[in-house]
């Protein structure tokens, strides 16, 4: 096994966390091709030889993308809002973040580029679930009967994706984050509205 080489401009070593991070920054700037050990180890100070102590092949190194994507993007964001004392609450800081997320994450849709494979389609699923899981169970808790619950909520998770699209294509068409708040969430809690 090779040894783990000593980054110079970052005076210590090198960890998988450090490749995944900027596997996952290189992910938001330029697809899941810019996943590459060369261009990655070069971003880092690195030799390939870093990269092998941590990672067998990019695969693994895409899984770690996907994991830390996963966990960032969905359970710490759920985490963070569990923290807040009611759902109304909840649902308004969440759709605050994933408006605002919108406007400069780029993750999504570079994976959403690359939904044809199986590693990135399985991820994608879990976390679509998750979402649509989360936003339900803060309708329910809301007073709203779960089948209703379930389809407003698959509907919210559509309304992020079509922000994040948005925000890329004709971000000045967008009102307000504010507005946009207050829109989507009138209309999960009333959609009569």
């Amino acid at each position: 096994m090779p040894q783990e080489e000593n980054v110079k401009s970052a005076g210590r070593r090198l960890t998988a966390d450090d490749w995944a991070q900027a596997a996952l920054d290189a992910l938001g700037e330029g697809g899941l091709a810019a996943v590459a050990v060369e261009p990655l180890a070069k971003r880092l100070g690195a030799t390939k030889g870093s990269f092998y102590w941590h990672f067998k092949d990019r695969a693994a190194l895409v899984e770690a993308v996907l994991a830390r994507w996963e966990q960032r993007g969905t359970q710490d964001v759920i985490d963070e809002l569990d923290q807040l004392p009611g759902p109304a609450e909840r649902l308004r800081q969440l759709f605050t973040h994933v408006i605002e997320y919108a406007a400069q994450g780029r993750e999504d849709l570079a994976l959403l580029a690359s939904v044809d494979q199986p590693a990135v389609a399985a991820a994608m699923k879990r976390v679509a679930e998750r979402r649509i899981d989360y936003v339900a169970a803060q309708l329910r808790l809301l007073g709203v009967p779960d089948p209703q619950a379930h389809t407003r909520a698959s509907v919210a998770v559509s309304i992020y994706h079509g922000f994040n699209q948005l925000a890329r294509i004709a971000p000045q068409t967008l009102p307000a984050t504010d507005e946009l708040v207050d829109a989507v969430v009138s209309r999960l809690l009333d959609p009569q509205r």
